[in-house]
């Protein structure tokens, strides 16, 4: 009886132990090196998050010229899990070419910024904050004038700031997880790895290794608050939210963002593409995503006061 029940803890304990190692290894982003520069003017910005170094690049518009410091409406651009800032530069150039300033940047553990123990969806979280922070006090940004362009992790950490207050004008996200169990769930697939109970387990363990308790992030519901939001927005409160995604994206399906847009106001387009990193290249994306900044940030260029005293473009 005693050897069975021992024997029967220690195939526990070695799956728990497993469980534990994948979730670890996992929690680690492949660090992609720096493989492109803008194609436009840039200067390479160093600030910190929490602490840490980070580096970003401040994109001008070739049109900018000795007019460098003047006030622009500026698009802070944030890259997903394993990515960085030079991979997110297929945003930054139609931007630009759009009268924006845009700064890119590396999150924690990525590109050329400093790393941390335990990255979550947290930290994303920050690393906006930080960059939003940092580009304000940039020469040649308008601080009264900032979006946010998030893609996949970098869209949902976007959300989250969002949710905590991040003072932007307006927010796009692009094939952005509404859950951290989607991707981990995504992940999983990837990998041949069964569902459950990993992921279940694997979220428990990231903030166990962050040291962050499950209680801080238990109450999150994101897709509860982009509704809220959106019918906010409709209002005239909230922070204005366009959510495009990809119809045949892999790795975060377009049907959770359907069901959300099914059931509030939620500004959003499905683009008819394949992949997770591609929306860009439907013309339905740029179609959508600049005459929303327009309308919120005023349009690329220096802000100038029209005859009835509104700020314009």
């Amino acid at each position: 009886m005693w050897g069975w029940a021992v024997g029967a803890a220690a195939v526990i304990a070695a799956a728990g132990g497993g469980a534990y190692a994948v979730s670890a290894k996992m929690q680690q982003p492949k660090r992609r090196p720096i493989e492109a520069v803008p194609q436009a003017p840039y200067e390479t910005v160093r600030f910190e998050s929490e602490g840490v170094p980070m580096a970003g690049w401040l994109i001008r518009p070739p049109s900018a010229g000795a007019d460098a410091a003047a006030p622009r409406p500026t698009v802070v651009v944030a890259h997903g899990w394993g990515s960085n800032r030079s991979r997110v530069l297929r945003y930054a150039h139609p931007l630009v070419n759009a009268g924006y300033n845009v700064f890119v940047y590396d999150a924690r553990c990525h590109g050329e910024s400093g790393s941390i123990k335990a990255p979550t969806g947290l930290m994303f979280k920050a690393d906006i904050r930080a960059a939003v922070e940092t580009a304000a006090k940039l020469p040649g940004v308008d601080a009264s004038r900032i979006a946010v362009l998030g893609h996949s992790m970098g869209g949902l950490g976007a959300l989250l700031a969002c949710a905590d207050g991040l003072g932007v004008r307006a927010v796009v996200t692009d094939n952005a997880p509404l859950t951290l169990e989607t991707i981990i769930r995504s992940e999983l697939r990837r990998r041949k790895l069964p569902a459950f109970p990993l992921d279940r387990i694997m979220p428990r363990v990231w903030l166990f290794r962050a040291g962050i308790p499950y209680s801080a992030v238990a109450g999150i519901d994101m897709p509860a608050w982009v509704m809220a939001n959106a019918k906010a927005v409709r209002e005239g409160r909230g922070t204005p939210v366009l959510m495009i995604h990809a119809t045949g994206d892999p790795i975060v399906p377009a049907d959770e963002l359907r069901r959300v847009a099914a059931r509030a106001p939620v500004e959003h387009r499905f683009v008819e593409v394949d992949g997770h990193s591609s929306s860009e290249r439907d013309p339905a994306f740029w179609e959508t995503v600049l005459p929303f900044l327009e309308r919120h940030l005023g349009g690329g260029g220096s802000p100038r006061t029209t005859d009835d005293g509104v700020i314009g473009a």
